[in-house]
């Protein structure tokens, strides 16, 4: 078997020819004649010359093949005390009904649909139904505010709306449609039809003349087959916070997509058709596009829709019964989920209650995995748990540990290697690559591997400006990191989160990693704030296990002390609070630059994407006691 460097080598020495073989996992209408289109540098095409369709491949091929029997989606909802399992077979019929829907209503090649639901299987075949028919999809995820919606719905200008009535949180239902209606009052673009699933926790009132029921839309209308798309027509706009308050729409096209996606789910996640494999995430992010819809079905596996938390829905062992109940072989999910669990359930106890045998592996990304997590996991699980690193705008692995390849040395807080396609590098100010152990900007040499984004929707110059600008020849990834003598890259921060002490360029993530050493803390976050003799100084912030009646002030005082220790005295880390929650994304990103504006008294906002806005507050009252001056 070849290892991991036998393969990086392989697409080194001939990238063309690597991802020509790789494009025989798919099928195709008419086959690529070649991989890579750099007709219009910097902006890359992948398989531009080929017709395919994602549906197809996703879903109706494994009909085709005799494994229509095959459960395709399992939903497990425990915020319903529901689940359901649909096959193959079944999800072909759902999907060809609701795209003849569409198509019934003027959707074809090329036009928008916006999709507004929660985690629920009819997400998944509104996404695959649109692909079908070469249409477009833009998942925003449920529950988004008007205003951001309405945003969206300008910029993508959908001719059709899918959403569901509600959405359900722990303890709380969350009405989806007064949301809907009022962004589509406040947009300039008017869709016209808005497909509405009725569920029964909150039936939405229907607009007449322009809304209409999942199933009423699908009545007495033909079936849609797969229609003919070219490699690179988009699958689909995913909008991701941009800088400057207007959302960027990262675009992704068909036919790279599919290889990537269907080259990471053998090389890296190590799935095999029939296997089950479950991504613990929301349709609404990239993680859901790519590995709860298109890359497992993709290869004829099962996944996994949860509709519920990682605590709470009901207790810290939800994870660990979904993934005994329905035999999950590969499991993703966030550092965020996991310091929740062990938040709760320091011991790890809930985990003996279940039998995990089944489980291979457990895969972390969407923020920085500390070490400490990490080693909790390995420990209670018994085994590899795979930090790995991607971005909206790369739609898979960055760099990853490839399982289907070849298991490498688990390095705590380092997501591993590069994986083919990507030729990461670490950079200066200048442009010029650092030596190993040099903290710097990480960047990838163009052109990035199929799958990525080739460009932003409608805004190429927006595309080259925020990401090929800085260093030419290069894709900026916006965060600061360093490589190690063995290859391994370790992501310390977001390039902003980089702080200045002293001159000394320190990352926040280095002392986050300390704190979260100490065995009283859950989870922490680090920030700079304005100092006016260093020019910045780190504030930490701390949440301490469930459970954990010690003194504050003591804690705090042995994490000044363990930073000192671990970092040294250049880290001038001499101030942390204790607070019982941290403001986070609903992604589970902590919301650092808010935090950080908030400690030095400039303007701030809760951005859209916020879990629960009451934690800023609860911050803002923190930062106060201890003395510093934040806005209301």
């Amino acid at each position: 078997m070849p290892t991991y460097a036998d393969v990086y080598a392989r697409w080194k020495r001939d990238p063309e020819g690597f991802w020509m073989e790789a494009a025989g996992a798919i099928d195709w209408l008419t086959p690529p004649s070649a991989a890579l289109d750099a007709s219009r540098a910097p902006h890359y095409g992948w398989f531009a010359d080929a017709t395919c369709n994602v549906c197809w491949n996703a879903v109706d091929r494994h009909v085709a093949a005799g494994r229509g029997g095959q459960v395709a989606i399992i939903h497990d909802s425990p915020v319903t005390g529901t689940k359901a399992r649909i096959t193959y077979a079944e999800l072909k019929d759902r999907v060809a009904r609701l795209a003849g829907a569409l198509r019934a209503r003027g959707v074809g090649k090329g036009d928008r649909v916006v999709i507004y639901m929660p985690m629920v299987p009819e997400a998944l075949v509104a996404m695959l139904a649109c692909a079908r028919i070469g249409a477009v999809h833009s998942v925003v995820f449920g529950g988004f505010a008007a205003p951001e919606l309405a945003v969206r719905i300008d910029d993508a200008r959908p001719k059709a709306i899918i959403a569901a009535s509600c959405g359900i949180e722990p303890g709380r239902v969350v009405r989806y449609k007064p949301l809907v209606d009022a962004a589509i009052e406040r947009a300039s673009w008017k869709p016209g039809v808005v497909i509405v699933l009725q569920r029964e926790q909150a039936p939405a009132e229907l607009v007449d003349g322009r809304d209409v029921e999942w199933h009423a839309a699908q009545q007495g209308v033909e079936p849609a087959d797969c229609v003919p798309v070219g490699g690179m027509d988009p699958l689909y706009i995913l909008y991701t916070s941009g800088t400057t308050g207007q959302p960027k729409g990262v675009v992704r096209a068909s036919a790279g997509y599919m290889v990537a996606l269907a080259w990471t789910m053998r090389a890296i996640y190590a799935i095999e058709p029939g296997e089950v494999f479950w991504s613990a995430s929301d349709v609404g992010w990239v993680v859901g596009h790519s590995y709860i819809c298109y890359a497992p079905l993709l290869v004829g596996a099962t996944t996994v829709v949860f509709e519920g938390k990682p605590v709470g829905t009901p207790d810290a062992g939800t994870f660990w019964r979904v993934i005994a109940e329905h035999d999950v072989r590969s499991f993703f999910t966030a550092p965020t989920a996991l310091r929740a669990i062990k938040r709760d359930d320091p011991g790890g106890k809930l985990i003996g209650d279940y039998d995990l045998s089944g489980l291979r592996y457990l895969y972390l990304a969407g923020e920085r995995a500390d070490p400490d997590t990490i080693d909790w996991a390995q420990r209670h699980l018994g085994v590899p748990v795979i930090d790995h690193w991607w971005q909206t705008e790369t739609g898979w692995a960055i760099c990853a540990n490839p399982a289907g390849i070849e298991l490498l040395p688990v390095k705590p807080g380092s997501p591993a290697v590069p994986m083919p396609g990507y030729d990461v590098q670490v950079l200066g100010e200048g442009g010029e690559v650092l030596k190993p152990g040099i903290l710097g900007s990480v960047a990838i040499r163009l052109p990035l591997p199929p799958g990525t984004l080739p460009t932003l929707w409608n805004a190429d110059a927006r595309f080259e400006k925020a990401y090929l600008e800085t260093f030419p020849g290069w894709y900026e990834t916006g965060d600061a990191g360093l490589i190690d003598e063995d290859g391994y890259l370790y992501i310390m921060a977001r390039t902003d989160d980089v702080i200045n002490v002293a001159g000394h360029r320190l990352s926040t993530g280095a002392i986050e990693e300390a704190l979260a050493g100490h065995p009283d803390v859950a989870e922490c976050a680090v920030i700079g704030v304005a100092d006016p003799l260093k020019g910045q100084a780190p504030l930490g912030f701390l949440c301490l296990n469930k459970g954990c009646e010690r003194d504050p002030a003591a804690v705090v005082e042995e994490c000044v002390a363990r930073v000192r220790d671990i970092i040294g005295p250049v880290a001038a880390f001499k101030t942390a609070v204790v607070v019982e929650r941290l403001p986070k994304t609903r992604s589970g990103k902590i919301l650092r630059g808010v935090m950080s504006r908030m400690a030095d008294g400039e303007a701030w906002a809760a951005p859209a994407t916020i879990d629960d806005p009451a934690t800023l507050g609860e911050i803002g009252d923190s930062l106060r006691r201890l003395g510093r001056d934040v806005r209301s």
